[in-house]
């Protein structure tokens, strides 16, 4: 299925800087950048939980956000994209 991941960490603090960063590498193993704090992850229940439950344990829920989007198998034709760096599919295979 693929998930939407968002996150909002506030970075008033070195701490925070530090959470946005452990944060955005932690997604970055799950799926692909497509905003700043925006990540496409393609993954089964049991990965979303486990990504989950990593960056809970790294956000400091008073003042930084999580959000999933769970848009499901069939979410090719829920996804449009309009402009620059359209991205690629995250299932199809990826060649170097």
């Amino acid at each position: 299925m693929l998930v939407l991941i968002t996150y909002d960490v506030n970075t008033e603090t070195p701490a925070g800087k530090k959470r946005l960063r452990q944060v955005a590498k932690q997604c970055v193993n799950y799926g692909q950048r497509v905003q700043n704090s925006v990540f496409e992850c393609n993954m089964d229940a049991t990965k979303c939980r486990e990504v989950k439950a990593i960056l809970e344990k790294i956000i400091n829920k008073e003042v930084d956000s999580l959000r999933f989007y769970y848009l499901g198998d069939k979410y090719k034709n829920k996804v449009e994209h309009i402009g620059a760096n359209p991205g690629f599919d995250v299932t199809e295979p990826l060649l170097f």
